[in-house]
This record gives C-alpha cells, structure tokens and sequence, in this order.
C-alpha cells in the first residue's frame, strides 16, 4: 500500500514542487498527467516559483541514489523520454562526497560481505585518500605484498537497504499508473522499473561486476585490439583489480604527442565494439570516457616500433548487454536498412520483431521514417551525425509508440557513444563504411545453409527425445480447448470487474484530488484558527486517498 511509504512520498512531492516539475511534463501528448501536473502545483513549495529550465536534473539528484541512477539510465531511453527531458537527464553527475576511509577499510574487513582478513595482511599499502568517488561505490589504490599495483572498490555502506525500499515504492506508483494511465501502460511501465531493478541491484554486488570483468578479459585474452584488467579478488561490497595505467580515451592532445594514429584508433574502437556485438554477444554498455583509456607507449617503444598500435583498455564493467540471436539479426538487418536507406524494410523488420502495436500505422511510420531521416542520410560521409540518426529514429518510435527491448536500447545507447567517442578521435570516422561489410558479413554467415543444417544436425537428438512428448501433449491440448470455454467466461467477468474497480479509484482520485484542492485553497484564504483545520482537512484526502 502507498501509505505505508507517506514520510517519503511526501518528500519527493516536496522536492518535485520545489523545481517544478510539473512545467516539464508533457501535457499535450500525455494529458493523464495532468492530475498529477496539479497536484505538484498545490504544494505549498511549489507558490510563487516559475518553471526551473534544469527542474528535473536538480530534482533527481535531490531525490537520492536511485533517482539520480535511475535519470542516468533513462537519458538512453529516448523512445520514452521527450528530448527536451533527455537533454536534462545527460546531464546528471556521478561524483559524490567520498565516505569515511576507516569505514571503507571496516567494509574491506568484513567478514560476511567483504575479503574477511586485516587490510595490513591484504596488503602492503592501501591509500587512504580515494582515487574516485561516485554514488554507488569509491575507489582506492593500494599494493599487494609481492609489489603488483592494485584498484579497491568499496560500496557505500546501506545503500542496498535505501535502494530498495525505494524500487518497492517504484513499483507500487508504476501499478498505480499502470492501472490509471493509458501511456504508462504503453510503455510497460511496470516492466521497465522491473527491469532498471535487475541493473541497479547488479551494480550493488561487485561480484556481478568481477564476473563481467573476468568474462570480458577472456573474450580478449591475446588480442592486439583490447586489454581486460585481471580480478584478483571479489565479494558482495569489495572488488580487487590490477591496476592499469593509460590516457582516457578523450585526452586526444595526448595521442598526438605520443604520435599516434588517431584515425586508426577510431577505427579499432568500432571494430571492438561490433566484435563484442556479433562475435561474443557481450558488449560493454557503459562506454562513457571514464571507462575507456588506452594503453601508453614509451618513447623507445615508438622509435623501435613505427607500426605500434595501442591497445583500448576496458574498465567498469558493471553494466553490460546481451542479445539473443533472434534480437542479433534483428539489429543487424535494421542497421543494415538504414545504412542502405531502406525504411520500407525497416518497418517491416521491427514489425516482424513484435515491436508495433497491432492498430499502429506502417505507411506513416515508412514515411515519417524517411521525411525525417533520408535528408539526414543525404549529407556527405564526413557531414553525416550518425548519432544523431539514430536518435531521430527513436523519437519517431516513440510518437508511434513502439515497444523497443531494454536490451537493444542499452545496444543502440552503447552505439552512440562508441561513434561519439571515435568521431572525437577521428572527425572524418566513416562508421558506416566500417559497419557495413561487418553487418552483411555476419548476417550472411548467419543465414548460410550448411551452417544452418549443421546446428539442426547438433540439436537432431535433443528434437527426437521431444517428438516422444507428442502424443501427451497433443492429449493435452484437447483437453485444454475442452475448458477454454469455462475459462474465457471466467476471464471476461474478471475483466469487467477490474473494468468497474478501475472506474471507482478513477472517482475516488478526482474526489480525493477535489477535496484536497479546496480545502488548501480555503486554507489559504481564511485567517486565524480556521486555517490549520483546512490544511488537516487536505492531508485527511490523501490519506483516505493512499488507503483507499
């Protein structure tokens, strides 16, 4: 129930009355919103302020962790997000005041959650001032006994517990507008909460990380491209890693002192990234330049080597992304189409994935789809915002309402950034004549015959043990059509009574909404001890309102 969460519920409508936030909602294309708009607008923090341009940055860092993470996460979800919010939520930081060292130093010791021995006997030196600090974990720098360089990253102390209880009343508010709100239930609100939980709860256990970490280094073990960081040690709260020494990714004036090739630095860094995609099926979603460093060479081992080629490093591998192979040739058959200028095919792709609704319009999409995009295609090679593309593309699909997967989102995301991030090492980066022997090798690869039969010869034992489940199966079949009957009858009385309870807290919100209105309203003009009587009056609506 949502009074049992009141304290905090009524923080943020304070915090959200306070930066306005309600002359940031999108009234005309979702008016549902528009009790809520007022109800922001009633707080009495809210009197006398004007709309804040940076309202909802400000109001989520207020909000704590989750809703600073949670803005950070949504500012790739631009098919569900306007662009006039996106362009707030990329804003958000990640930097924090770092904790006390002698509590990340009692997280390290820690038995149950931590590495379970003294940091005297872990090791040599730990460094007491942090290296970085963020809002889920800090980083010190230490050394083993035997001399190797170590990274220690810590967890904030009862962040989890904060965490979740705030998820629980996540997910109560997106049930509540799920239930009241045709847009949220759209854009499955309740899943997509559901989902971001996966990933933050994953970003509180480093030993997530430390398997990502270790699985990656595996897929790039020898290879002349990337290096991993080893993972010496791991828990719940702390993770140990070698510690890698290189430039950030967007030191470009520190490449063209070292002499090295920026244009084939760009191109290695896409190649990485479409070899993650399609040869591991697991890519780094997170590639913001924090993460990204390359590798430093001596003067000596340029002048012995003129063909030297760093090697990309890859760090923080909290977050990353996989596809099934359905999902892997459905984006590579759709960047395929937009490469080629083809959105005919391209509708009908993600038509086929599922991905538009059944009542939606295949010829206005095609052709909003070309209108808007084909001008951009139209540019020359160096001219072309590849990104930018994109991200075109998603706002049309979200005015269509198109259902897109969370993990082709983080895909698409990641995408845009690697083409950030090589476009400012390379302006002249030609993404598109890299991708596409790539994507229509792969794909084809994908789509080979013999390849195909020698799977089916794999998975032939695995088919004839099935085929000896079909004759109960089909014995079940006939008995479930025999009580879909009952079922359907059952199913449509449940729905028409969910039909009238929908109805009731509809009226009860607009009674609750109503009475609260008028007795602040009241409040605010009466004097004396009338006034507070009001005000309790208003608070009487909405509790009656939560409980109810």
């Amino acid at each position: 129930m949502l009074f049992s969460y009141r304290k905090r519920l009524l923080e943020l409508w304070r915090i959200a009355a306070h930066y306005r936030i309600d002359t940031h909602l999108p009234l005309e294309d979702t008016p549902q919103l528009q009790p809520v708009a007022r109800l922001i607008r009633m707080h009495p923090a809210a009197w006398g302020k004007a709309h804040q341009p940076n309202g909802i940055k400000f109001a989520l860092e207020d909000m704590g962790t989750l809703f600073l993470k949670l803005g950070q996460l949504l500012s790739t979800r631009r098919d569900l997000v306007t662009p006039e919010i996106i362009e707030q939520l990329v804003q958000l930081q990640d930097r924090v005041k770092p904790f006390d060292v002698n509590i990340a130093i009692a997280q390290i010791e820690d038995s149950k959650h931590g590495l379970g021995a003294p940091i005297n006997k872990l090791f040599a030196r730990f460094d007491v001032k942090p290296l970085a600090a963020a809002s889920i974990a800090q980083v010190h720098t230490a050394a083993f006994h035997d001399g190797r360089e170590v990274v220690v990253k810590v967890v904030r102390p009862d962040i989890r517990e904060t965490i979740v209880a705030d998820f629980e009343l996540l997910r109560e508010l997106a049930q509540w507008a799920s239930a009241r709100i045709e847009a949220a239930r759209a854009v499955r609100i309740i899943d997509i909460v559901e989902d971001y939980r996966q990933v933050m709860l994953g970003e509180l256990d480093l030993t997530f990380e430390a398997d990502n970490t270790t699985q990656m280094r595996n897929n790039f073990l020898g290879s002349a491209m990337m290096y991993v960081p080893e993972v010496y040690d791991s828990s719940k709260n702390v993770m140990v890693m070698e510690r890698i020494f290189g430039v950030p990714i967007s030191h470009t004036q520190v490449f063209d002192e070292l002499g090295y090739n920026r244009a084939a630095l760009a191109e290695r860094g896409l190649t990485i990234f479409f070899t993650q995609v399609f040869r591991d099926n697991f890519f780094h979603a997170d590639m913001h330049p924090g993460n990204i460093f390359v590798e430093v060479a001596t003067p000596e081992v340029m002048a012995a080597n003129p063909n030297y080629n760093p090697r990309y490093i890859g760090l923080d591998c909290a977050i990353m992304g996989e596809l099934s192979k359905e999902d892997q040739l459905i984006v590579a058959r759709m960047l395929l189409s937009v490469i080629n200028n083809n959105f005919t095919a391209l509708v009908d792709i993600v038509s086929r994935a599922g991905w538009i609704p059944p009542n939606a319009d295949k010829h206005a999409l095609t052709r909003d789809m070309r209108r808007t995009v084909s001008p951009m295609l139209a540019k020359p090679i160096n001219e072309i915002d590849f990104a930018g593309v994109l991200m075109q593309i998603l706002d049309i699909a979200r005015r269509h309402h198109m259902s897109i997967p969370p993990q082709l989102m983080l895909l698409l995301k990641t995408l845009v950034h690697v083409e950030g991030l090589g476009r400012d090492l390379y302006p002249e980066l030609d993404i598109w004549s890299l991708a596409k022997p790539i994507l229509t090798g792969w794909v084809k690869e994908q789509l080979d015959p013999m390849r195909n039969l020698q799977q089916l010869r794999t998975q032939l034992p695995e088919l004839l043990l099935t085929s000896a489940q079909l004759p109960k199966l089909f014995d079940q079949g006939l008995q479930s059509l025999a009580s879909q009957g009952s079922r359907q009858d059952d199913q449509l009385r449940e729905m028409q009574q969910i039909r009238s309870d929908m109805l009731n807290d509809r009226r009860r919100d607009w009674l609750a909404l109503a009475g609260f209105g008028i007795s602040v309203a009241i409040a605010t003009q009466v004097i004396g001890w009338l006034s507070p009587i009001f005000y309790i009056i208003a608070i009487v609506f909405v509790i009656w309102r939560m409980v109810g």
